[in-house]
């Protein structure tokens, strides 16, 4: 099986648990399709003594990995890339999917100068791009301020109109306050005239009743004077009968 990835390159972790770390590829396992990088998937090995002179250790050690949880970073744009392949000279050259740089040290120099240019090439068509946003976003906002000042007017219409609801509201309440104290006044003052009337109507009866007692001691005081009148008037009638005979 080919490889894209020789010894000597410089190589980006993509995957596993030193994923982000970067290390030079120190050898290449094409039937197994792995790669050894320096300070990468570090493991233990432990050392036993074969001898009196040997002592029994643990060797930390670089194992090798996957050459699919790798990529090759690009000594032209020194960015993490997958491997293309172009003729320079006349040759089959590993170059930069991104940049079209070589990434064989024999040609980096060679196609270090056509990098450039494509990557001065590429910066230029984004500052133009950039440019373009710029004025587009400077056009938005000039005829922004045209829509706020209509969107202020109908604010300020809303507020007024608001305000106006409201002062109609606020000289409603009064009236409506005037008109239950009137009508609280009018119940007080149908409160207070029943007591009154009850008071009348107590006096009313009363007066009868001394009217009717008057006319009763009246009564009784005719009544004593006329038994009177004729017990005086048998007493001078018995003493003329005895004063005759």
């Amino acid at each position: 099986m080919k490889m894209t990835i020789k010894t000597g390159d410089n190589v980006l972790v993509i995957a596993g648990k030193d994923k982000g770390k970067t290390g030079k590829v120190t050898a290449v396992y094409a039937d197994k399709s792995k790669v050894l990088v320096e300070g990468i998937n570090i493991v233990s090995k432990h050392h036993k003594a074969r001898t009196q002179q040997e002592k029994s250790s643990i060797i930390k050690k670089s194992a090798p990995i996957d050459a699919s949880n790798v990529q090759v970073i690009c000594p032209v744009c020194g960015k993490a890339t997958r491997v293309a392949h172009s003729e320079v000279a006349g040759k089959k050259v590993r170059s930069c999917k991104k940049c079209n740089g070589s990434l064989d040290k024999e040609f980096v120099k060679q196609t270090k100068k056509d990098a450039k240019k494509a990557i001065k090439a590429e910066e230029l068509k984004g500052a133009k791009l950039k440019s373009a946003k710029a004025k587009t976003a400077e056009e938005k906002v000039e005829e922004k301020p045209v829509e706020k000042k209509t969107a202020a007017k109908k604010t300020t219409t809303t507020k007024t109109a608001a305000a106006k609801t409201a002062e109609t509201k606020a000289a409603a309440k009064p009236a409506t306050k005037t008109a239950k104290k009137v009508e609280e006044k009018a119940e007080e003052t149908e409160v207070k005239a029943a007591p009154a009337k009850k008071t009348t109507a107590k006096a009313s009866t009363a007066k009868a009743a001394e009217k009717t007692t008057t006319t009763a001691k009246k009564t009784t005081a005719k009544t004593a004077t006329k038994a009177e009148g004729e017990k005086t008037t048998t007493k001078k009638s018995t003493t003329a009968k005895k004063e005759t005979k």
